[in-house]
């Protein structure tokens, strides 16, 4: 067995958290200390902290904090909910949070208790994601060459990651593997912050523009896609980095497994079908530019979703920490979670 580094992208300490500036990797190790709820919604807001379980920590910690500075529950739930439209799992734990503070308000030790369940929504994230790689590894055979999308590792979570803990995983438990991480346009999620962790560990792999994966699927150079999610609906729609979509449907025609790891937190069971998904518009200036450097002509016109549906019909299997949900769709997905 391999041993692995263990990244954390947050750390709770002087009774304030301090997260790594993403928008500073790979080139930059910078932590930034959220001192008051402004930070918090600015850093999920610009990106500082990103990807769905992650966000809803953050989240849960930015309630907290509003609570310490007197902000009414309500508004400090508002706000933080109005940072980021897609990612379901920042509602999930912000609901969990007010319901948790309007059940012990009246507690002398309120803000003690508050905290105690933002570091269990933390906890319980990272051991999820452990229980994803165990799950998920069984599924990626020895000598795999591994494609995945966007950065759903350590700094998409409270550490380890979902799709990335899976490889993490493989490669802990000594499969030779070799990772090919898409750049993910704009923001280069990818080639910014997948390669840096990769990196980190040891594991091979090579970074390629989103444009060349059907091609080196076309020559059976890829034989496994895993992605993470940032909502998946009750038909087993999938939400997730734009550019997810496109694989998908590249991978089902080269017969090639497609497989979702996300936590259980990530399921909207309230929306029938990814039709229903509020899906984020950004800023045309991260189209226009790479990274800081313009690559547009400043007239044109840019359009920037940062996310995209991927259907059931197009998933192997979704692995979550509970078990793995094969070919997904209504039916399974509420048989899951005990519903009829």
């Amino acid at each position: 067995m391999r041993k692995l580094k263990d990244i954390r992208p947050l750390e709770f300490r002087e009774d304030f958290l301090f997260v790594i500036n993403q928008l500073k990797l790979p080139h930059e190790l910078q932590w930034v200390k959220l001192s008051n709820l402004e930070d918090y919604e600015k850093a999920i807001k610009d990106m500082v902290v990103r990807g769905a379980p992650l966000i809803g920590i953050v989240g849960a910690y930015g309630f907290y904090q509003g609570i310490k500075e007197g902000i009414p529950a309500q508004e400090a739930y508002q706000r933080l909910k109005n940072t980021r439209p897609t990612a379901v799992n920042l509602f999930w734990a912000l609901d969990r949070m007010l319901n948790f503070y309007l059940k012990y308000k009246e507690d002398s030790d309120i803000l003690r208790k508050l905290l105690k369940e933002a570091q269990r929504i933390e906890l319980e994230d990272y051991h999820a994601n452990r229980m994803i790689g165990g799950y998920g590894e069984v599924l990626i055979p020895d000598n795999s060459n591994i494609l995945t999308h966007c950065n759903t590792g350590a700094l998409a979570t409270a550490g380890w990651g979902t799709a990335l803990g899976i490889i993490r995983s493989a490669w802990e438990n000594g499969k030779d593997i070799t990772v090919y991480v898409d750049e993910t346009r704009p923001y280069l999620q990818g080639s910014r912050l997948t390669a840096w962790e990769l990196l980190e560990e040891g594991i091979p792999h090579y970074i390629i523009t989103d444009s060349s994966a059907g091609f080196l699927m076309s020559k059976g150079v890829i034989n496994v896609v895993v992605v993470g999610a940032d909502r998946i609906t009750v038909n087993g729609d999938v939400a997730n980095k734009i550019g997810t979509y496109s694989l998908s449907v590249l991978a089902k025609y080269h017969n090639i497994p497609f497989y979702v790891a996300a936590p259980t937190s990530t399921f909207d069971l309230s929306l029938e079908n990814g039709k229903d998904i509020p899906i984020e518009e950004r800023k045309e200036e991260e189209v226009k530019n790479c990274h800081c450097c313009p690559v547009a002509p400043k007239e044109s016109k840019a359009l920037n979703y940062s996310f995209d549906i991927t259907p059931a019909e197009n998933i192997t299997a979704i692995i979550t920490e509970k078990g793995i949900i094969d070919r997904p769709n209504r039916e399974k997905i509420l048989k899951f979670f005990g519903r009829k």
